[in-house]
Order: structure tokens, then sequence, then C-alpha cells
């Protein structure tokens, strides 16, 4: 993979005459997105970017220009986020923790922690989505689910070397500067986080832009609302795979899922969805149905295909979530219904 990100809106040497804390401002997007990819958590991610600006803005007196501002922000945000990752849990999706479980025999059993789960970030938080379509297509393959879990694998150096060399594009010589190693360890490091990766990394899925892809989200969409089980289960691939983080349960294949939606997952029913670009995919807001005319936060659905037919549907059951992707607390209709 040999993805792309755009500098646009990033701090230059050009920049000298524009105040200081507006260089960091223009430099959180990318900072988060190179966090997020590091600790695979959003709410990390904005908590590393702000202990680097704040980092910033503390030693800026002390910031003499012997290397660029752009690189001196990273390797902040770098050692910032190594001082994070000393904890030996490893955050992953819950295909990571175990097999799957047949809908007859599954129980959610007590919701794990938080710091287990990859989780999920809203597009626009990371990508520059108002730049060049080609660069924006493959910015989201590098924050996809699957490519930020196969990237807890590595350890931080590697992980590092990974997104600064093959997503942010940056050469060897550059990233071993702003991580103070040689260029060789770097090269190395490089190496071999790649094949670790070889591993993990998923084929590569039908890209949002395409029409065929938004075509099938709206169609999940009618089906999903009108909870059409018909129609739903004809839009999932035959190896489509469900889960529903803080849980590790997880289920496999068109029978379960649907299994699950009018079983225990009934629940969803009368659900309605508001549409979002998550994770390079599409996702939805899911609310739940409290009474005629108002819904209340349920889930962060993230939505992968390969263009033809759903492969993933990923519930991110965090309620609280909703605020920080910008959603309404509720949905709120009575006052509008007959």
């Amino acid at each position: 993979m040999q993805p792309a990100t755009s500098t646009r809106g990033t701090p230059s040497e050009a920049d000298d005459a524009v105040p200081f804390e507006q260089l960091l401002e223009a430099s959180r997007r990318e900072l988060t997105g190179y966090c997020y990819r590091m600790l695979g958590a959003a709410s990390e991610a904005e908590d590393a970017v702000q202990e680097t600006m704040i980092k910033a803005w503390s030693k800026r007196d002390s910031f003499a220009g012997q290397s660029s501002l752009r690189t001196w922000l990273y390797r902040i945000a770098h050692n910032v986020c190594v001082d994070m990752l000393r904890s030996p849990q490893r955050r992953a999706r819950p295909m990571d923790l175990g097999p799957s479980t047949r809908t007859a025999d599954a129980v959610l059993g007590a919701p794990l922690t938080e710091g287990v789960f990859v989780q999920p970030i809203p597009d626009a938080r990371v990508i520059d989505l108002a730049g060049d379509p080609a660069v924006v297509a493959e910015a989201r393959d590098t924050v996809r689910l699957a490519f930020v879990a196969a990237l807890q694998h590595l350890p931080p150096l590697q992980r590092s070397a990974l997104i600064l060399c093959e997503v942010l594009r940056w050469s060897a010589a550059e990233v071993a500067t702003l991580l103070e190693v040689t260029t060789a360890s770097i090269n190395s490091a490089l190496q071999r986080a790649r094949k670790t990766m070889a591993g993990y990394e998923p084929a590569t899925p039908m890209r949002l832009e395409d029409p065929a892809h938004r075509a099938l989200l709206a169609r999940y969409l009618e089906a999903f609302e009108s909870y059409d089980m018909d129609v739903l289960v004809s839009l999932l691939r035959d190896d489509v795979v469900l889960s529903m983080p803080p849980f590790d349960l997880w289920l496999s294949g068109p029978e379960d899922v649907i299994g699950w939606f009018v079983g225990k997952g009934s629940v969803c029913e009368n659900g309605r969805l508001i549409p979002l670009d998550v994770n390079g995919a599409g996702g939805f807001a899911n609310y739940h149905f409290v009474e005629p005319g108002l819904w209340e936060p349920w889930a962060i659905q993230v939505i992968e295909t390969d263009g033809e037919r759903i492969t993933g549907h990923h519930n991110f059951l965090y309620p609280e979530m909703f605020a920080a992707f910008g959603l309404p607390p509720v949905i709120d209709e009575r006052g509008t219904t007959a």
C-alpha cells in the first residue's frame, strides 16, 4: 500500500508572519490523523494532539528552527504517543480476540473496557475532504478499521516509520531526523513493519466515492430503517461479519447476522440512521427508538462493502461518542407528528 496525504493547511517555513497559535491549529487535523493511526482511538488521538499543542506552546521560545516546524511538531506528537503506548494493552477488533459465535449460542456477556478496542473516527477529523479526490481516496484507506487494527501489532518505532513513510510519504532520511535515529534503523524498521503488515492487511475494499458503493449504502439505509430482513440479507456477502464493541462477541455469515437482528438484536427495530463518513467507509449514527417521534443515541455503525455486498457491519455501542461526532443528542419529531 502506498497511500498519500495532503499537506494542505499544515505549517511551513513560509509562515513566519502567522501567529504561532494559528500555525499549531493548522496542524491539528494532520497530527490527529497520525496520532489516531498510532493509538487506534479518536479520544486518545485528541488527547495526544492536545498534549502536543500544550508542549509546543510551552517550548515555543526554544524552537530555534533547526528543523521545520512540521518536523518539530511531529517529534513532539510521536513522543507523546510513545508515552501513551507504554500500556501492554493492544487495541484490537472483536475478530482479533477469538472465534466467531453462532447466533443460537450468542451471549453478550459483560462489556469490556474502552481501551480493548480500536475505536471509530470521523473522516473529516483526520482527512482534508476538500483536497484532491485521489489523495482523499488513498487517505481513507489508511484509516480503515482493519488497517488501524493491523498497525497495533507493530512496536512504536515500526508503527511510526510505516505511517510516516507509507501514509504521509516522508523519506526514510526525514523520518530518521524526526525520530533522532539513523536512516538505516528506519529502513530496517520499515522492512520489518511491512513483513508484519502483510499478514494482517485485508484486500482493498470498494472506494467510498464509487457510485455503486453509495447506492449500496442507500439501499442498506432503507432496508435497516424499515427492518426488512429479506432485503437486508440480500445485501450481505456470504462471509459478512457483525461486531458490537464493547462486547467481544462477533458473528459471521448472513444467517447468523439476520438471526441476531430478529432475535436478541431486535432492539434495533424502528431505529433511525444518520449517514456518516467514518474510518474511510460509509457509516451511520444509529438512534434507538424510545417512543413515537423520539429516538436516542445507540451506536456508531461502520459499514464495509466490496461495492456489491456488505462485508462488515460494525456497531460501536458507545452513545457517549455521538457528541464527539457532532451528532444531535436526540432525534425529536414529537412536535411535528400528527
